[in-house]
């Protein structure tokens, strides 16, 4: 089937507003995080008490958001300039995220099912295609050499090797395990599939109705 232009834009656009979602959900979704205080043994591991990881994972978490202006300090936790620095280049990320490429995308994706509502929503068979090939790959590297691919994520994402935290200065990677960080790529991922077969289920719908009423006129 020959693609348009429109049809390919639209689904780049959904592709990355799926994305986009996907990582917004799992940063704020905590619940993922307190599970994982008790599945990691955080609590005799570090000797921190559960309320007291919360409450320093917590603040992190809102650190984060694109509503948040003030700058980042753990309740009972220390922290280097190197810590400080990278929490700020980490945060940079998710700010873009929220407030560029999310809504950027979102809006493009509007734009174009408006544009393409009287032809075939082949937009949708594409952006499922697009959205189930990133968790595939992705799937496959991670279950492949998980630690591997966390360091070549860093080294993609910073430009600096401030993200190998010295837990004397910065203790608060005691509370953060690396699997933690694998758990969020899956959940990531997993959303992007739940976006990538919605696609194609309401993809199926529209075809449907779309034959059925060319059938009939």
């Amino acid at each position: 089937m020959k693609i348009k232009l429109t049809q390919l834009l639209t689904a780049l656009a959904l592709t990355l507003c799926i994305i986009s979602v996907s990582v917004v959900i799992t940063l704020n979704f905590r619940p993922l995080y307190y599970f994982d205080i008790g599945y990691f043994d955080l609590v005799e591991k570090t000797g921190y008490t559960e309320e007291m990881i919360r409450e320093n994972y917590d603040v992190l978490i809102d650190y984060n958001s694109v509503f948040f202006r003030d700058a980042l300090e753990f309740p009972s936790l220390p922290m280097s300039e190197q810590g400080r620095i990278h929490f700020v280049e980490v945060k940079n990320i998710f700010v873009f995220i929220q407030a560029v490429l999310l809504p950027v995308s979102l809006i493009g994706s509007i734009i174009g099912i408006l544009a393409l509502k009287k032809q075939k929503p082949a937009y949708l068979k594409l952006t499922s295609v697009l959205s189930i090939g990133l968790p595939a790959l992705l799937g496959i590297l991670i279950a492949l050499n998980w630690d591997r691919f966390f360091v070549i994520f860093h080294e993609i994402f910073f430009n600096n090797d401030y993200w190998i935290f010295d837990y004397k200065t910065d203790p608060v990677i005691r509370i953060l395990p690396d699997g933690f960080f694998m758990h969020c790529a899956l959940m990531i991922l997993l959303l992007i599939v739940l976006g990538s077969l919605i696609c194609f289920i309401i993809y199926r719908r529209q075809i449907s109705k779309f034959s059925g009423s060319n059938a009939a006129s």
